[in-house]
């Protein structure tokens, strides 16, 4: 639990920093940012409040493999990963990033409460699912998708960390030496975003999403670590 606090302090000061670099150069969509938020926001707490409780420290024992409610998220954590970078490569080559396209309030809004949901779980930002949910969903430009998921991401995690603030012993010094690092990993990132075109982006995004789910997957199933 402490572990995921942390994270979800690192990943939300990580992000607002990174999204304000995206608001001076006008790529966050704030209306989109709110609908996708209130839900995500939501579903961070019901994670943290009553499915986590929920779920036993010891689940079962299926193939000789002991599944723990550790393996059980990361795997889960895994598979998402896997079916979120599908339809950034599938949609990647094929969308114009120019072209009209029409929101759908009531998926962004179910696809919020389920990040939300997922970044309570794991302490995870959730941006390999809100991307694509901007882009293929929400019908956002890439870069707009990334500056506003940044957003939404710093104001769900920042939220949801405000729940473990009671249980105290939090190192606040350790925290904020290691957002310093992660946020100069943001800084570089969106610079070189500048010179890679859009038609590559969302494809290159989803490779890399693929790749670190099978990684994921990998580490928890074959490496006995959880």
């Amino acid at each position: 639990m402490t572990a995921t606090a942390y994270s979800l302090f690192v990943v939300g000061l990580t992000a607002l920093i990174g999204s304000m670099t995206y608001m001076k150069r006008s790529l966050v969509s704030y209306r989109t940012a709110v609908t996708f938020s209130i839900p995500a926001v939501a579903g961070v707490f019901v994670a943290r409040a009553f499915i986590i409780p929920a779920i036993p420290e010891h689940i079962g024992d299926f193939g000789g493999i002991a599944v723990t409610r550790d393996l059980f998220i990361m795997v889960l954590f895994g598979i998402l990963m896997l079916m979120a970078s599908m339809s950034m490569i599938r949609n990647g080559d094929n969308q114009d990033d120019t072209s009209p396209h029409q929101v759908n309030v009531k998926l962004i809004l179910v696809e919020g409460f389920v990040v939300g949901i997922l970044t309570g779980l794991v302490g995870a930002g959730g941006g390999f699912l809100i991307i694509p949910a901007l882009v293929v969903v929400g019908g956002l430009p890439m870069k707009m998708a990334v500056g506003t998921s940044l957003l939404i991401i710093s104001v769900k995690s920042l939220l949801g960390f405000t729940g473990d603030l009671g249980q105290g012993g939090i190192d606040w010094f350790f925290l904020f030496v290691f957002s310093l690092f992660t946020s100069s990993g943001i800084f570089l990132g969106t610079y070189l975003s500048r010179f890679i075109p859009r038609s590559r982006l969302k494809p290159a995004f989803g490779w890399f999403v693929l790749a670190m789910g099978i990684y994921v997957l990998a580490k928890e199933l074959f490496s006995g670590q959880v």
